[in-house]
């Protein structure tokens, strides 16, 4: 396991998109799930900003790299980088959460542009992404990284034990999961998430959160023959 330390947090989104936090205050609705969106919008500037191979024009390309937002309750973070990045108009966003928007509480990939699965219900994303990565395995297309955000709650539930075990033996080094850590799981320990992958063959390391360059450093860590997973810590969940 490696750690890296950095600055103290800025306030999120304060080092990306200059629209980011406009775009973030254009979604009003009643929203349950406010620091959910929160703890993931650094994490999602960085890699749609500096890592992902996706683009409005290309959302049905092959080779396009796979992004899947496991942590699909409180969305706006991933609504926001989506419309800032052009998937999405940003004409959009003040209707989210509303009966007849494309933008719901968990995202629905038949509505909204750049989703690559429905989202929300906790366990199933890093799951589905085990199954992308096997395949694009077997249809021989090598080069397409798969990517899954998952919350350190999720990681409760059975399916994503799972799925850790089964990807790190398969050798699937074109999976990577970021797990976004505000200390909310129920069942976790001090070291506990960083540890489990790595038992099961990953590649893993733990970076802050909020720091853009540390996070790009571990999202671009190379990791031959195994699959790699960021926990990047954010500040706590307040009750």
């Amino acid at each position: 396991m490696k750690t890296t330390t950095s600055h103290p947090h800025p306030a999120p989104g304060a080092l990306g998109h200059p629209q980011l936090p406009r775009l973030m205050g254009l979604m009003t609705g009643d929203e349950k799930h406010g620091p959910a969106a929160t703890s993931t919008l650094d994490v999602l500037w960085v890699l749609y900003d500096r890592v992902l191979r996706v683009a409005p024009d290309r959302m049905d390309d092959p080779g396009r790299d796979r992004f899947l937002l496991s942590k699909g309750h409180g969305p706006m973070a991933y609504y926001a980088v989506l419309a800032a990045k052009g998937f999405l108009p940003a004409g959009w966003l003040p209707d989210f959460g509303s009966y007849d928007s494309p933008l719901g509480h968990h995202p629905d990939r038949t509505l909204v542009p750049g989703a690559e699965i429905g989202s929300g219900s906790l366990g199933h994303g890093l799951p589905i992404a085990v199954g992308t990565a096997l395949g694009l395995r077997a249809q021989g297309l090598d080069d397409p990284a798969v990517w899954v955000l998952t919350g350190d709650a999720e990681l409760d539930e059975g399916s994503n034990h799972e799925a850790i075990a089964f990807a790190g033996p398969a050798g699937l080094e074109r999976l990577h999961t970021v797990v976004v850590d505000n200390s909310s799981a129920s069942h976790a320990r001090p070291g506990g998430i960083v540890a489990r992958f790595e038992a099961a063959g990953w590649s893993a390391v733990t970076v802050d959160g909020r720091d853009h360059e540390a996070l790009y450093a571990a999202f671009t860590a190379p990791h031959p023959g195994r699959p790699h997973v960021v926990v990047a810590r954010v500040e706590p969940k307040r009750a």
